[in-house]
Parts: structure tokens; C-alpha cells; sequence
């Protein structure tokens, strides 16, 4: 049951720092061989407000990782996330963090040269996977850039 509970805490805590529902979105993490690609999409493209609150949201954390900036994790997973000191002692630029629209939301993109950075991502992206249960899913590479609805 503590696995439970603590993915409530997250789903709790994380309603202070994300504006949009968890429970109408699907948060999708593909690791690479340079980093990774975090995934938000609306469960319901047509649903224009979690769209929208996604991308802002997306594009507000792109921003702030980029300049070292992981309050936002840190709040919602607590201090100890894996990965997470790693990525905040990064030097500015050491991680190329990008955001994009995609359809129904938005993809943040992490890429690095540093190996243990890279492995930083990669243990930080299992932290939100496990923590985010069946609100998120893992990627595979291959599928990253085919996310097309039918």
C-alpha cells in the first residue's frame, strides 16, 4: 500500500506545481542515447484546455530546467528524486533542454554529452515513472517521433 499512497502524495503535490489534470493526461518518458523526451499529451486531443495548460506548463519547465531551475520536481517528488541532484549541479548548457508542441500537448527533449548526466536523466525518468503509476507510461525510441493519432 505505501507504493499507493505515495503515488497520491505525487498526484497531490504535483496539482500545486501542474496546472493540468493528471488523471486527463498521459505523461510519456523515452529515454535516449543522449538524454531523453518527456511526453505530456491529452488523453482527449479535442479537449483544448488541457492542451493548452499542458504546452504552458511544458514550456514553463523547459525554461526553468534550462536554467537549472528543478524546484518544480523537487516539490513534487521530494529532494531525494534519483537523478535530480545530478541534473541541478549540471552547468548552465551542459543539458540541452528543448520544448516543442506536439499534437494534443507538448515534449520537452533533454540531451547531453555528459554520460552521467545522461544516466542522471535516465534514473530521474524511472523516478517519475514509478511515481506517476498509471498516469504515465515509458516510450520507446523508435515510437518517439510517431506519435500520430489515427
Amino acid at each position: 500500500m505505501a507504493e499507493a499512497s505515495r503515488q497520491e502524495v505525487v498526484a497531490a503535490r504535483g496539482a500545486d506545481v501542474m496546472p493540468f489534470s493528471l488523471k486527463a493526461t498521459t505523461h510519456v518518458f523515452t529515454k535516449t542515447d543522449q538524454g531523453g523526451i518527456q511526453q505530456v499529451v491529452a488523453k482527449d486531443v479535442k479537449d483544448a484546455q488541457q492542451v493548452r495548460l499542458t504546452r504552458e506548463h511544458l514550456q514553463d519547465i523547459a525554461g526553468q530546467f534550462a536554467k537549472g531551475d528543478f524546484s518544480g520536481p523537487s516539490h513534487i517528488h521530494g529532494n531525494d528524486m534519483p537523478g535530480l541532484n545530478d541534473l541541478k549541479q549540471a552547468k548552465p548548457g551542459e543539458i540541452n533542454i528543448q520544448y516543442t508542441s506536439i499534437d494534443g500537448g507538448g515534449q520537452v527533449s533533454y540531451s547531453t554529452a555528459n554520460p552521467a548526466l545522461v544516466g542522471a536523466l535516465h534514473k530521474w525518468f524511472d523516478a517519475q515513472l514509478s511515481d506517476h503509476g498509471a498516469d504515465a507510461m515509458e516510450g520507446h525510441h523508435d515510437h518517439a517521433h510517431m506519435h500520430e493519432h489515427h
